[in-house]
């Protein structure tokens, strides 16, 4: 077991890659209560062409299958796992994003426990036909829940809008129609394929001794048996630059519409440091151009084309990325104009070194913040672990940033040739 400390921050993560290509962190947090623990695998929506393990060909899946496997992987042959956890005083869930599926819990007590039932329930697949048969009602509900939510629907249409290919555009539960080919050998495929130890990550965080939670994984894992690690290989079809549509309204039962617009990233194959400054770089410029301090933010807010719904994000991972900005508004038509005129007026503005010098050290202090919460740290770590990232270089990564660092991604993220407009109005809206 290696200890790596960082110093900067007073943390000392421990870390053990198992025999069979299991990763495992622990984060020792003898101030904290609770423990909060990951299972995840390199495995999620995106995920829908590639080569099975052991196999020659190449399959395509049908989309939601990651999510439908997510929600299987709970039910055994003694019935649901999630009551095991209760019974144990402990709080489970699990997510399917577009790159990866966790299997979590957390609690104050029977930790060892709880980590063996994570880590066995997880690695004993049990699906039948009846099984997933019923399984495509539960699912069928939940996507027709998410159909019916609008902001839902508006953060998948300016994504959908922005790729013409990448499966990133694809609602991470699918479709009722695309699940319902989904049968119990399918599952198993992708389970045996995504599933092996070596495309896993288990991560602890809390009031834990690394010594003694590393051995019982270990003995864990000793007492199963795996197939040797291999590669997995993955198939993604070719992805222009441009946006597939510039613009897109879906009419919806809504009493105030919504207005999101994307930016479409370039470079996407970026890992490693090069994608947290990345990913660093563009936050910075969004706080800078519409966080709640900026002259932008409150121009919008006084003239009444925002309220507390507005907001921004940038998303980015192996293959893809993007900044979404938006929220409710009145005049759906003028914010995106406004917002348009906004970033091409901060193109041709000066930098102010004070500005950008308080708004990294803001994001500082909003990281260091968050290392006070287990669930950011697991989530967060696991994430940045699978794009050959660490969460710990934030600080310094942040620290290294310069204007001319600034200047340069502006240019290429904001460019109004991958920029994309989607908004939900009700029907017949005027403005």
């Amino acid at each position: 077991m290696k200890p790596v400390t960082f110093t900067q921050i007073e943390e000392t993560l421990y870390h053990e890659q198992l025999d069979n290509g299991l990763n495992i962190y622990i984060l020792p947090k003898k101030e904290f209560n609770k423990t909060y623990a990951t299972f995840t695998t390199k495995y999620g929506s995106v995920d829908n062409h590639f080569k099975p393990i052991g196999e020659k060909d190449d399959i395509k899946v049908p989309d939601g299958i990651a999510h439908f496997l997510e929600h299987k992987m709970f039910e055994d042959e003694e019935g649901d796992v999630f009551q095991q956890f209760s019974k144990q005083g402990a709080s489970a869930n699990a997510f399917t994003s577009f790159t990866r599926t966790a299997y979590l819990f957390s609690s104050t007590t029977n930790v060892e426990e709880n980590l063996e039932t994570l880590v066995d329930f997880v690695q004993h697949p049990y699906f039948t036909e009846e099984s997933v048969e019923k399984e495509k009602g539960i699912i069928n509900q939940e996507i027709t829940m998410y159909d019916d939510n609008p902001d839902w629907r508006a953060y998948f249409g300016v994504i959908s809008n922005m790729f013409h290919a990448h499966p990133v555009k694809i609602d991470i539960a699918g479709t009722i129609e695309s699940i319902a080919p989904i049968t119990k050998d399918l599952l198993y495929t992708c389970y045996h394929t995504f599933y092996h130890p070596s495309n896993m990550l288990l991560f602890i965080v809390g009031p834990v001794d690394p010594e003694k939670i590393m051995e019982q994984v270990k003995r864990n894992q000793h007492k199963k048996e795996f197939a040797s690690p291999e590669d997995i290989k993955r198939y993604f079809d070719e992805e222009p630059h441009t946006v597939a549509k510039e613009h897109e309204v879906l009419n919806m039962p809504v009493q105030t519409p919504k207005c999101l617009m994307g930016f479409k990233d370039i470079g996407v194959q970026r890992q490693g440091k090069d994608l947290l400054r990345r990913e660093l770089i563009v936050s910075i410029l969004l706080d800078l151009m519409f966080g709640q301090s900026s002259t932008n933010y409150q121009e919008l807010f006084a003239e009444g084309l925002i309220d507390d719904s507005f907001s921004f994000d940038y998303s980015a991972e192996l293959g893809f990325g993007f900044s979404v900005i938006g929220g409710d508004t009145s005049k759906p038509n003028k914010l995106a104009a406004q917002v348009k005129n906004m970033v091409t007026t901060f193109h041709s503005e000066q930098l102010s070194e004070d500005h950008v010098a308080r708004t990294i050290k803001k994001k500082i202090g909003s990281f260091l913040r968050s290392l006070n919460s287990p669930e950011f740290i697991a989530n967060q770590f696991t994430r940045y672990q699978f794009n050959d990232m660490n969460l710990f270089d934030v600080v310094p990564t942040l620290e290294e940033i310069t204007i001319d660092d600034l200047k340069q991604v502006l240019q290429e993220h904001f460019d109004f040739e991958r920029f994309t407009v989607f908004q939900v109005k009700p029907e017949g809206y005027q403005e």
